[in-house]
């Protein structure tokens, strides 16, 4: 039976004040607020089985009311969440997303699910991999865009000013006079982020050999990992389920494989030079990272910058549209080292869809494990 905690965290103009950055954002909250908690006498089992991984019942339960709380952001408008929405796979509608003040985030927002694996620097997040965990999960929350906290020490002071927090805090790492630190927000984010697992969708139980695709699905699937070979780049059996090695190196744990990062010609010159801006190099200019397709059907619009609204626009691209660039993946070349046209017919396009739709993972979009605990606010 769940107990509802009833929490009137009463935050002032002055307290709020002493979070906001210089640049004062004019319509940051100021009156107070209500805040109902409502979490499981028992905490949830945030375990993965499939690969033995456990990220400490505790520890994700205080990641999980981080990851929702808005009092993260500067204004107490934004959080983790706000981005990150569980019925689509912890992804964003929109093209980009919007910021405490209203600002515009460069890239789209991409879903988070099925980050693990048993080290946590085997994966390189963002589109352009400038971060690993356990330290990415904040950057957002420092982003001038995103949730405008000024640094580390603001966050831990807006952290320890709420009331709800310090039990929180207590059961996941113990009484002592420093509980509330960046270190282990840092980790409780991190436990929780790294336990949202998409591993029961029908694709899952066709592999386990429990259930039989459509008619319309196996199509799609040959064509997927056949004729179009989507599968070099997507690698969509990335789960390992023995205790070995698993794909890319996972150790005992086994793990997920990190996809790298590719140019797809999606532009003849970049604006956006993706790896490339980040590692400097010319050679990386373009790539940006290869996405998970679990629940892809939930997750458009598509890309690094969101310019494919529909799965059909991404057909439409590798169909006629890829451009030539001088990094284009030799993949996506033909024999001539002209751009290849894949020329992806409608009733094809038509059965990969319907095989994508069986990667919708239903029951991790409304785990209440992984949703909203903050259930009231007035």
């Amino acid at each position: 039976m769940k107990t509802k905690v009833f929490i009137l965290a009463l935050i002032t103009a002055a307290i709020a004040g002493n979070f906001i950055s210089c640049n004062k954002e004019p319509n940051a909250a100021s009156s107070p607020q209500a805040t109902v908690l409502d979490l499981p006498t028992t905490a949830y089992d945030y375990s993965i089985p499939t690969l033995n991984f456990s990220s400490g019942n505790a520890k994700a339960t205080l990641g999980r009311v981080l990851f929702y709380d808005q009092h993260l952001s500067v204004n107490n408008a934004i959080a983790c969440a706000s981005c990150h929405k569980q019925g689509i796979a912890f992804s964003d509608n929109a093209s980009s997303s919007v910021g405490y003040q209203n600002a515009i985030t460069r890239r789209n927002t991409p879903p988070i699910q099925n980050l693990q694996t048993a080290n946590t620097n085997d994966i390189s997040l963002f589109w352009d991999g400038r971060a690993h965990f356990p330290d990415m999960v904040t950057k957002p929350v420092l982003s001038h865009i995103e949730m405008g906290m000024s640094d580390v020490n603001a966050i831990v002071q807006k952290v320890s000013s709420m009331p709800y927090y310090k039990e929180l805090f207590v059961a996941a790492y113990g009484n002592y006079s420093d509980v509330i630190s960046i270190d282990n927000i840092n980790e409780a984010l991190t436990a929780f982020v790294q336990s949202i697992f998409s591993g029961t969708t029908r694709f899952d139980q066709f592999q386990a050999g429990t259930l039989t695709l459509t008619g319309l699905e196996e199509q799609g699937r040959q064509l997927f990992f056949n004729k179009y070979n989507c599968n070099s780049c997507h690698q969509t059996t990335e789960i390992t389920l023995g205790s070995g090695g698993g794909y890319g190196g996972g150790g005992s744990n086994g793990g997920f494989k990190d996809r790298g990062f590719v140019n797809i010609g999606l532009d003849a010159e970049y604006t956006d030079n993706g790896l490339g801006e980040l590692s400097k190099k010319s050679s990386d200019n373009g790539k940006f990272k290869i996405p998970n397709l679990r629940n892809v059907v939930l997750t458009a619009p598509y890309m690094h910058d969101g310019r494919f609204k529909t799965l059909d626009e991404v057909f439409d691209h590798y169909s006629h549209n890829i451009q030539n660039h001088p990094n284009l993946d030799p993949k996506l070349l033909d024999s001539n080292s002209n751009p290849i046209q894949m020329n992806i017919s409608p009733e094809e396009r038509s059965a990969i869809i319907a095989f994508l739709g069986t990667m919708t993972d239903y029951q991790m979009i409304s785990d209440p494990k992984f949703s909203n605990p903050f259930k009231v606010k007035l």
